[in-house]
């Protein structure tokens, strides 16, 4: 059909559609904003609400408290591990000290040496002491630090186990809301959905068809591509008998239409060749030339024959002459592309044809109001 436009009505459409994809942009900007949104009805869920909250709060101080005395026996067995290996530095260095000073005496073999022999004696014992000590003093914190590990491990499975069955209830809770959102998305989109239908079917080619094709494209987005990371495990079946639907109720208009334009046709057909052409509109006529169609039966028809004058399948005029100059023409052209002289039939609106030449652009008829491409 952009053949038979106007330069300026062809960039005038294109505009349009330019304008519908924006509207539709923007409308599923919103969508999608709403749609995002829609969680927020519900309340948000927390552990805490599906625990005994006192018995959880003194697990939780229990398991605290175990915790910090176990950093605590820790922190006292490092330095109880440091003065043992402290102690024992001392010792090993003392018995050196010791055994050296004895090999010293053997050599000299001086028995004045021999009270300071039991002194270094006492002291070598001494240490060995205090390193026992600090043996038995790590023995302890290792003991401490034990138990405040077991009693911290016993509390945190305590309250494991009790957080366990809270978060088996949370779940089911998760999703019994993830179903209710899936729900207020489903019957935000579903009726989207059916309004966008009603309008296809209806207003698609009305003086606004821009903004009922961008609503039309942001319902089929909004549905079947900004509801797809939203549907629950079975979501796919809604999604799939939606599409099933839709498929259905698509296909049924279409057969009833094409059965409607079939007798329509056969109705058009059977009418005088100058009734057919009252009901031709002048634009349509010449896109389905313009497709070497012919305009009544929209049957393919060799227009470059130059022995064809009527449609061989319905019988309408496709060519006449000029009553000025004779010159072979197309039967729905308004005026002579030889000489210019009207047409010698009437329009095909049922208009009086002009008696004479073209008249100014700016005193001809309007052709009708913009309406979609196809």
């Amino acid at each position: 059909m952009s053949k038979s436009l106007r330069l300026s009505e062809k960039w005038f459409r294109r505009g349009l559609w330019v304008v519908s994809l924006v509207f539709a942009s923007f409308l599923i900007g919103l969508g999608g904003t709403v749609v995002d949104d829609l969680p927020k009805v519900e309340a948000t869920l927390q552990l805490d609400d599906f625990l005994d909250r006192p018995a959880a709060h003194a697990l939780r101080t229990e398991v605290r408290n175990a915790q910090q005395a176990e950093e605590s026996a820790q922190t006292a067995l490092d330095q109880a591990r440091l003065q043992r290996a402290k102690s024992r530095s001392e010792t090993a260095a003392e018995r050196e000290t010791f055994n050296n000073w004895l090999a010293t005496r053997s050599a000299t073999q001086q028995s004045e040496h021999n009270p300071e022999v039991v002194q270094r004696t006492k002291a070598l014992d001494a240490l060995k002491l205090r390193e026992r000590q600090t043996q038995q003093a790590v023995e302890a914190q290792e003991q401490a630090a034990l138990d405040a590990r077991q009693a911290a491990e016993a509390a945190q499975q305590r309250l494991s186990a009790l957080e366990q069955g809270g978060y088996e209830r949370m779940a089911v809770q998760q999703r019994n809301v993830q179903l209710r959102v899936f729900l207020y998305r489903l019957a935000l989109t579903l009726p989207l959905l059916a309004v966008a239908g009603w309008l296809f079917v209806k207003k698609r080619k009305s003086t606004y068809w821009p903004f009922v094709w961008g609503f039309i494209f942001f319902a089929l987005f909004a549905f079947f591509v900004e509801l797809v990371p939203y549907l629950p495990s079975y979501g796919g079946y809604v999604r799939y008998v939606v599409g099933i639907v839709v498929t259905g109720l698509v296909g049924r208009y279409a057969i009833v239409a094409l059965n409607r334009y079939l007798e329509r046709q056969k109705r058009a057909e059977a009418l005088p060749d100058q009734e057919r052409r009252k009901e031709l509109s002048y634009d349509v006529a010449l896109a389905r030339l313009a497709k070497s169609v012919c305009p009544g039966c929209e049957r393919p028809v060799d227009l470059k024959d130059p022995t064809i004058d009527f449609c061989p399948h319905c019988g309408i005029g496709l060519f006449d002459h000029c009553g000025t100059c004779n010159t072979r023409k197309s039967a729905f052209a308004r005026f002579c592309h030889a000489c210019g002289a009207g047409a010698s039939r009437a329009g095909l609106q049922g208009e009086p044809a002009p008696a004479s030449a073209a008249p100014p652009i700016a005193a001809r008829p309007s052709e009708g109001g913009v309406a979609p491409a196809g």
